[in-house]
């Protein structure tokens, strides 16, 4: 009995050496981020993981138009407000949502879901969302850029009254524009 203990504790010490390292390595080509906005009673904070460009076709190539997208890598990107925003298509609620992005040549859809905390692909490669849970969808132009941005970037920026979250990747740029 005693021989199986120390066995299985020696097991598990090694699954959980062998799932950290993997974390860590996986992390390593997409580094975790975390932006944050806070003014005026506003406190926004954007976690997702950057991935590099490193000579790869971004949009319509690693990440194809028309489908589904974690917004980064390794973990679904997670959007998190203190308050209740408003978007050009409703109200985002206070709250913790995990945020998709659905890229096209023209425009893109951001999509808000209830659920957050998973990560951003399942077994099959494909996107670890749930519709059922989408509370907002937002849809905006495209912006073609000459420079080309290497790393994914993430960014809120305030302009008068209006707020905008901006992605930034590759020679892309869309902004979703906001208030409170």
């Amino acid at each position: 009995m005693k021989k199986i203990l120390i066995i299985t504790g020696v097991v598990v010490l090694i699954l959980c050496g062998v799932i950290a390292y993997f974390r860590f390595y996986v992390k390593s080509f997409s580094p975790e981020n975390s932006e944050h906005y806070a003014a005026e009673g506003v406190d926004i904070r954007v976690t997702y993981s950057r991935p590099f460009k490193k000579g790869r076709v971004i949009f319509g190539g690693l990440v194809p138009y028309a489908a589904v997208w974690r917004t980064g890598a390794n973990e679904a990107t997670v959007f998190a407000t203190n308050t209740d925003l408003k978007f050009s298509t409703g109200v985002l609620k206070a709250g913790t949502y995990s945020l998709w992005t659905i890229p096209d040549r023209e425009s893109w859809k951001v999509i808000f879901n209830s659920e957050s905390g998973q990560w951003g692909i399942n077994f099959n490669g494909e996107a670890n969302r749930d519709p059922k849970n989408d509370v907002l969808t937002v849809e905006v132009p495209v912006v073609n850029q000459d420079k080309e941005f290497e790393q994914f970037t993430i960014s809120i920026e305030k302009h008068g009254e209006e707020m905008e979250m901006i992605f930034l990747w590759d020679k892309t740029l869309v902004a979703v524009p906001f208030s409170k």
